[in-house]
């Protein structure tokens, strides 16, 4: 029997590849003739409900507050998964990622706010270089394919998620507009039930699905953002598997939406938030505070933080250089962590809504993640191939 042929394409590479399609589509977009249809079709109205009680946003926003809320209830999920059971389940497998994480933050903030501490009215943008995409990240990484040591790729994950986690925290407490109490105890509800339906042991997921949904609406109405209720609905999944159960709602769910995510609401997020202006762009604008705050924090600031804390977990002797890695290794995956992409654009879209900071962040954003993946990729494609490595992948991808 002939072993299995591996696929042409890593499904991670291929999501990150989808993104950078749908991105470069939407420049075109906004720039020829195309330019009135795409504003035209993200502008279409949407209303769901009746009388009073109704939802009615343009297209734009159902994609911003409503799509991206299933995005985040796979964010929630993995980290509740890695956070249990996988790699941030002890001290010693946390505290490097932990603290690489918090590194990487702080530092591309501290850039941007240098960069803009002279006009205070783009200082709100400060958390837009501190977020990395898992998706791009990861899908260059698999791309770069057995040069890379597991324990690097565990690292950049580990890391990655809680880079997710601190910008869940960033949206909840930085970004959220005035409070309507009505919705806001609606939803309390909806976290009450959900914790009860889990303390009680109820195992299907119609029933968290259908609170779930309540807890949206009831966000959103509320003036949080509605993509949190997607995180909270994710931390209320049972993670176990009872007697009989092949694999447990939490990872049914997450594998469930996972395909749907990267393939489908990710690269749709990119294809609506993407689109530059180029007409009438100077150079002048491209060296504005906001988009020169936002790529140098990204490019620069990411892997300064990054190498700078694990540099100071390891001198202080608080975590391990991850097994079979080098200096060099780490100094790539730091580059890797500068591509922001969908989440800088999603924190951009919540801290700027006007169109003229609105254009200068997407050109900062996407300038400072494309020179970061360009960068680790060629750094990385330079380190030798490991030989376990790649017998590794072989023997994965042939089962």
């Amino acid at each position: 029997m002939s072993a299995k042929r591996p696929p042409l394409i890593h499904p991670e590479a291929a999501s990150g590849l989808l993104l950078v399609g749908c991105a470069i589509v939407a420049i075109v977009f906004v720039n020829t003739g195309l330019a009135d249809v795409y504003d035209a079709a993200l502008n279409l109205p949407l209303r769901v409900g009746w009388g009073d009680y109704k939802i009615d946003k343009p297209l734009i926003l159902w994609i911003n507050d409503g799509l991206m809320a299933i995005f985040f209830l796979l964010v929630g999920l993995e980290i509740k998964r890695e956070a249990l059971f996988g790699r941030l389940s002890t001290k010693e497998r946390a505290a490097l990622p932990v603290i690489a994480a918090v590194g990487g933050m702080a530092v591309p903030a501290l850039v941007y706010v240098a960069f803009n501490f002279g006009t205070p009215e783009t200082l709100r943008g400060w958390a837009i270089p501190a977020a990395t995409d898992i998706a791009f990240a990861l899908g260059i990484l698999a791309l770069v394919g057995p040069r890379v040591p597991r324990s690097l790729k565990v690292f950049l994950m580990a890391l990655a998620v809680i880079d997710d986690l601190g910008a869940i925290v960033i949206i909840a407490v930085f970004y959220t507009a005035d409070l309507a109490t009505t919705p806001l105890a609606v939803a309390g509800g909806c976290v009450v039930l959900l914790a009860a339906m889990n303390r009680l042991g109820v195992r299907r997921l119609p029933w968290y699905l259908l609170v779930g949904t309540v807890l949206w609406v009831a966000v959103l109405k509320s003036g949080v953002h509605a993509t949190l209720a997607g995180v909270v609905l994710a931390l209320a999944i049972p993670a176990d598997c009872a007697k009989g159960e092949r694999e447990s709602p939490l990872k049914f769910l997450e594998h469930a939406i996972q395909p749907w995510v990267n393939f489908g609401i990710m690269p749709v997020f990119a294809f609506a938030n993407a689109g530059i202006h180029l007409s009438g762009m100077t150079a002048d604008d491209m060296i504005a505070p906001v988009p020169l705050g936002i790529a140098a924090g990204l490019f620069f600031g990411k892997q300064i933080g990054v190498m700078g804390a694990v540099w100071l977990a390891l001198k202080v002797k608080v975590a391990q250089m991850p097994q079979g890695t080098s200096w060099t290794d780490i100094y790539g995956v730091s580059l890797l962590t500068g591509v922001g992409f969908t989440m800088s654009l999603f924190i951009g879209m919540l801290a700027f809504t006007d169109p003229e900071h609105a254009n200068a962040v997407r050109f900062g954003v996407l300038s400072g993640s494309l020179a970061s993946a360009l960068l680790g990729f060629a750094w990385l494609r330079r380190l030798p191939v490991r030989e376990s490595e790649a017998e590794a992948d072989a023997e994965a991808e042939a089962h």
